[in-house]
């Protein structure tokens, strides 16, 4: 009997091993998709926003260079490009500190300003943001496809809140109906 018993708890200890070992290499399978799919988000994506839409660096015509500072500026704080324009930004940190460069409207940067002090370890890889160590450049290529006034701030958890902001207005093209303010247009399709 005593022979018996032992078998069982030598059983169950070794399916307690078992679904330990899985249950590790299942983390570790996590940990490597993960790290895949962060490759993956790397490539552009070319996704309509509300402010314009990603485009590919040899479609820049123009190269507009801001400097990020650890006063929690961007210099120039104010862009005006064309509708339909297609721009290389060049977002240079002359600070010791890291900064990002995001584009969008002010409620879609209010929002992720919000979750950035929540979450301020979020990682996040749009073709609209740039995250640039200090002393190192990055760069955003995008086609203002859509008139208006739009926002771009750093939302670093407390930066956005120190003021680091800016804007990009966007002329309408000749015969083109200009956006609302905030970056809303309303399209015909």
């Amino acid at each position: 009997m005593k022979k018996l018993s032992m078998m069982k708890m030598n059983q169950h200890a070794a399916l307690l091993m078992m679904v330990v070992s899985l249950c590790l290499m299942a983390g570790t399978g996590a940990a490597m998709a993960h790290g895949e799919k962060a490759h993956a988000a790397a490539s552009l994506k070319l996704e309509q926003k509300a402010w314009g839409i990603g485009a590919k660096p040899a479609a820049a015509r123009r190269t507009i260079q801001v400097r990020m500072t650890d006063a929690m500026r961007f210099v120039p704080d104010q862009l005006t490009v064309r509708q339909g324009e297609t721009v290389r930004i060049v977002i240079r940190n002359e600070g010791a500190m890291l900064h990002e460069f995001v584009l969008g409207t002010k409620q879609e940067l209010d929002e992720h300003a919000a979750l950035m002090l929540k979450f301020p370890d979020m990682e996040h890889d749009e073709p609209y943001m740039a995250h640039v160590p200090a002393g190192k450049s990055g760069e955003i290529v995008w086609t203002f496809n859509r008139a208006g006034d739009f926002d771009f701030a750093c939302l670093i958890a407390g930066h956005y809140q120190a003021g680091m902001v800016g804007r990009v207005k966007v002329v309408a093209a000749k015969g083109a109906k200009s956006g609302k303010e905030g970056g809303h247009v309303e399209s015909k399709q």
